[in-house]
């Protein structure tokens, strides 16, 4: 059993673990997405030190650690927010390290965000249109409604189009925020912290909606999340940082039980 983020207790009887290993859908591995030696200073603080990771198609991977641990930084690497002090980034075999968002995007990454900041006063609709125009991989961007409804109809949001982002309760509104990653049309969506707060039907909710994107969609999915039990149930495999580094990697069960892991959670 394994406590934390001060939610409940999740034990093995509550999920079952996936069983696959990011294969693609022609059953052989795909390297996707890979970062190699990433490392990230803000002046004297080093949130990243020679970070690895490898993102097979069509798989979802668990990044799990502490608060601090550098796994906010890592995506903000990712997504071409930040650039990194040293290291590469490798999408589909090209070095997108110095893209910027805007490129990263175009080349088929998005992101969510820990904290929702809809447009209060727009709807629903009109909030995934404004990603809709804005994103580079959309070609029809006068006809954004399409894209947009589809966005919606995705995460379960299609009977609130016109339902304004101020009137939306705290699931609506972080699933209005993957609308709108999706809407840019994505390969590999990156989701940060997408269930806190919520509770624990929410929350199995949220989580088979994540199993069904990533099938319905074939995206490869990249997930920041502090409930354990989320983890176990949709990951095929679980990338630790602590401290900025590497600590360990391994399918759900073996992450979870590995001293090292609970070390770094729970201290000696």
């Amino acid at each position: 059993m394994f406590w934390y983020s001060g939610l409940w207790p999740f034990s093995w009887r509550d999920f079952s673990p996936k069983d696959s290993w990011g294969l693609s859908k022609g059953g052989d591995i795909l390297a996707l997405l890979e970062g190699h030696g990433l490392s990230k200073r803000f002046g004297g603080v080093l949130a990243l030190d020679h970070v690895d990771f490898t993102l097979n198609g069509g798989e979802i991977v668990g990044l799990i650690g502490p608060n601090g641990a550098g796994k906010t930084t890592l995506f903000n690497v990712i997504a071409g927010t930040f650039k990194p002090t040293s290291g590469r980034v490798i999408f589909e075999d090209t070095d997108i390290t110095d893209n910027g968002a805007n490129r990263t995007c175009r080349r088929g990454i998005a992101r969510t965000f820990q904290v929702t900041r809809p447009f209060l006063e727009m709807t629903c609709l009109e909030n995934v249109g404004v990603s809709v125009i804005n994103s580079p991989r959309q070609r029809e961007h006068s006809n954004w409604h399409g894209p947009a409804r589809e966005a919606l109809k995705h995460v379960g949001l299609h009977d609130h189009q016109e339902t304004p982002g101020k009137s939306l309760n705290l699931i609506e509104k972080k699933r209005l925020e993957m609308a709108r990653a999706l809407a840019t049309k994505p390969n590999v969506l990156l989701l940060d912290e997408v269930l806190g707060g919520l509770n624990s039907q929410e929350i199995q909710e949220a989580v088979e909606l994540i199993q069904e994107l990533g099938k319905r969609l074939g995206l490869t999915i990249f997930w920041i999340e502090h409930v354990m039990g989320a983890i176990m149930k949709a990951a095929d495999r679980v990338i630790v940082l602590d401290q900025g580094a590497n600590l360990m990697e391994g399918t759900p069960k073996e992450v979870v039980s590995d001293p090292r892991v609970i070390k770094a959670y729970l201290g000696e």
